[in-house]
């Protein structure tokens, strides 16, 4: 199994497993604005030695969560967005009132630039604006006023788009922190098979990247777009108030622009799509080489991986150039229409200005020039040199917004998408259901196995049916078993006679309990399903020490798992304390181990947090009398800062026996009433695991304890062993009865000392002697 520290979760590091540890003004969009990459899918953290874990069922032919490119808008996603919203509505209204109002002030200036032209400038008979009743008659005054109002209306644009800014900034912020904050509690609480199947790369996009084009989205896309529309409506109806077919002609181009959008989307679309899966491969390549690079170095292969990453690379390359070349015909096709419509109304009204009265639009409307003669326009309305004039100022912001809203449906794609891969991962339910009723153990430290089926592949639907049949099968035979026990209660002879059969049995320790629970093996559904534990059934008894031996992938560790529930078995039963770990608090249970693993992982902090791992309660002292107890205390206080010491990421500053001892000194400082060693000195050096060997005697004292060993010389003194071989229980008893037995344990023990001790066990006919 999989118990790497790669997960980077406490339920995988060396601890007594506390539940409640916890490790320790964007930009308007510019032209060019890419969909916010996703980061890859890096490659899984590697197997944990000891285990052999079944290959992993083949998924479905489904699109994988990094190639989802998502609608503009889907207002299932939407309404959810909205519920993150809601504890800041405050904040949102605020912002919504001064994109309003301010979309109101910004066509204020090109209106009161017409109004100092046409009244003072270049004064026009027959034409007045409603302002100019306001204004002084003296022209310098009243420029002087205008120049007021059009320094008001900028100030009052500044603030209002100041606080826009400043709270969507401020509830993205929230939103974000809000968003991460359960996107984390939720990774935490999943299973450990979970992470099997999700590699680490993909958990961190979410948490990062898919977080941050929500962020995008609340901040410079909903209420941009909103702002947007509102600056259109307010163009738009102050055009058709100054001249109507003047704004048909600027709106004349809309149908083209519409088209090259339609165009420009369908092209970027399919380039973020490769955008997204090439930059997954160069992350998860680098990832995989960096890692491995003293093996790189080693073989001479950088050449070769130079190759493979510029083919990578290339791919990535080739998805931008793609992606920019879209975005660099689009927006100057968008200019161009744009120009046109400039133009056109430049052309027409100036020819209005001008006086032209022989061409004729749709119908004819009354134009008075400046000499007062009445002549027939196609213009209608007044066309005045200010109204022609501030015509094409809002005419040029008229087009700002339609680019703008490319962008923006940009960023509400890569919103949605994002969205819909976040909350696939929210709303995925834990494998490890919390029990309906919880039943406390009893603490007595007893560790018990009934028949115990598992394997790590996902079964299917009418594969649990067939293991939910043979449970309820099971049941019933142990429902006629504790009856007919009930009977032989009552008649002591019977009785006798079973219970003789079953010391006979047990006395051999090459065979298990028989059992006459059917077995998943046998049923047509199940038989090629790779069973890590096939059957398996043993008792640990309270503050005994039992160890697990056997070949690689027998199922060593798969075992010490399931005792703290990681997984949930398909057949059998666990129990723990005396109940089921199925019926127990999660929590609780993992709060009853204590587990040092081969591969120890140290989070970044000190040498002293890293023994607490935030367990507040262990006090300082606590913290130097568990690294005494482990005989690392010297070395910790030779170093600079001592216990305060700082350790890096993973404790790259430490040497593997030194981060042993102090995942040792971690272990006990939580004081569990279990503990597990998991090949827990397979890597130190000699010195180093005498040292160890010493403070086992004390750490296994007046608790249960299972040692998990390659190495028989460790657990020569537990009370039993379990020999493990092809997921089946093959021996089980002390060290001297199972070489006695000659079997199993006996040529795995002979393997290694065969030129020591099995010389003297031949000379003397006795048992051999731990």
């Amino acid at each position: 199994m999989r118990l790497s520290p790669s997960h980077d979760v406490p339920g995988n590091t060396t601890t007594a497993l506390p539940p409640h540890f916890l490790p320790d003004i964007s930009p308007r969009p510019t032209k060019i604005k890419p969909m916010p990459e996703t980061a890859s899918p890096q490659p899984d953290h590697a197997p944990t030695k000891g285990d052999k874990k079944a290959a992993p069922p083949k998924p479905a032919t489904t699109k994988p969560d990094d190639d989802v490119v998502g609608k503009a808008y889907d207002g299932r996603i939407m309404r959810r967005l909205a519920g993150y919203l809601a504890p800041y509505k405050l904040q949102t209204g605020v912002s919504a009132a001064a994109i309003l109002l301010k979309a109101f002030t910004d066509i204020a200036g090109p209106f009161l630039l017409a109004v100092t032209i046409d009244t003072y400038l270049a004064p026009e008979a027959g034409k007045q604006h409603w302002l100019t009743h306001f204004l002084s008659r003296t022209p310098l005054t009243g420029v002087t006023e205008i120049a007021l109002l059009y320094l008001a209306a900028l100030s009052i644009t500044f603030g209002l788009e100041f606080v826009q800014t400043y709270l969507m900034q401020w509830t993205g912020q929230k939103i974000m922190f809000d968003l991460r904050s359960q996107i984390f509690r939720h990774i935490q609480r999943m299973h450990i098979a979970f992470f099997d199947r999700n590699p680490v790369g993909r958990l961190v996009t979410r948490v990062t990247s898919d977080v941050d084009a929500l962020n995008d989205m609340f901040t410079s896309g909903v209420l941009a777009i909103f702002e947007d529309i509102c600056s259109l409506s307010f163009i738009i109806v102050v055009m058709l108030s100054m001249s109507w077919p003047l704004a048909l002609l600027t709106i004349s181009v809309i149908p083209g622009i519409a088209y090259a959008t339609h165009l420009f989307r369908k092209h970027v679309r399919d380039s973020y799509r490769r955008q997204r899966a090439a930059t997954a491969k160069i992350n998860s390549f680098t990832q995989e080489y960096v890692s491995g690079m003293s093996v790189v170095q080693l073989f001479n292969r950088e050449k070769r991986a130079f190759r493979d990453f510029s083919a990578v690379n290339l791919e990535n390359k080739e998805a931008w150039t793609d992606a920019i070349f879209a975005y660099a015909l689009y927006y100057p096709v968008v200019e161009f229409l744009a120009s046109i419509a400039i133009a056109l109304v430049i052309w027409r009204g100036g020819i209005a200005v001008l006086g032209a009265t022989q061409h004729t639009w749709l119908s004819h409307h009354l134009y008075v020039t400046a000499s007062g003669a009445s002549a027939y326009s196609l213009f209608g309305n007044i066309v005045t040199l200010g109204t022609l004039i501030a015509f094409i100022r809002y005419a040029q912001r008229f087009f700002y917004p339609i680019q703008d809203l490319s962008d923006k449906f940009n960023i509400l794609q890569a919103a949605m998408a994002a969205a819909e891969r976040i909350f696939k991962l929210i709303d995925t339910v834990p494998d490890i259901p919390a029990p309906a009723k919880i039943i406390p153990g009893d603490h007595s430290g007893r560790i018990e196995f009934r028949n115990v089926w598992f394997t790590y592949q996902q079964l299917t639907t009418d594969q649990e049916a067939a293991l939910q049949q043979i449970r309820r099968e099971n049941a019933s035979s142990q429902i006629r078993h504790s009856e007919r026990s009930a009977a032989e209660s009552k008649n002591p002879e019977a009785a006798h006679l079973t219970s003789t059969a079953q010391t006979l049995s047990t006395s051999n320790p090459n065979t298990q309990q028989p059992t006459t629970n059917n077995s998943p093996a046998d049923h047509p559904l199940l038989r090629d399903i790779e069973w890590i534990l096939r059957g398996v059934s043993f008792t640990i008894e309270p503050d005994h020490t039992a160890a697990i031996v056997g070949h690689t992938g027998a199922g060593k560790t798969t075992i010490t798992a399931l005792m703290m529930r990681f997984y949930d078995v398909q057949s059998g039963t666990v129990l723990v304390d005396g109940v089921d770990v199925r019926e127990q608090d999660v929590h609780a249970l993992r709060l009853r181990f204590g587990i040092v693993l081969q591969d120890s992982f140290l989070f970044t902090g000190t040498i002293a947090k890293n023994i607490r791992l935030g367990t507040e309660s262990i006090t300082d002292e606590q913290v130097e009398r568990a690294a005494e107890e482990v005989n690392v205390a010297d070395y910790i206080r030779s170093l600079p800062e001592g216990f305060n010491t700082p350790v890096i990421e993973r404790g790259a500053t430490l040497s593997t026996g030194q981060k042993q001892l102090i995942s040792f000194a971690r272990a006990l400082a939580h004081r569990p009433g279990i503990l597990i060693l998991d090949e827990a000195t397979s890597s130190v050096d000699t010195e180093t695991e005498l040292r160890v060997e010493s403070a086992l005697a004390r750490m296994i004292t007046g608790r249960t304890s299972v040692l998990i060993a390659h190495r028989l010389s460790t657990v020569q003194r537990a009370d039993t062993i379990l020999v493990m071989h092809k997921g089946q229980l093959r021996e089980q008893g002390s060290h001297q009865q199972l070489l006695a037995h000659r079997g199993l344990y006996y040529k795995l023990y002979q393997l290694q000392y065969k030129d020591q001790e099995l010389a003297a066990l031949t000379a003397t006919g006795s048992p051999a002697t731990a």
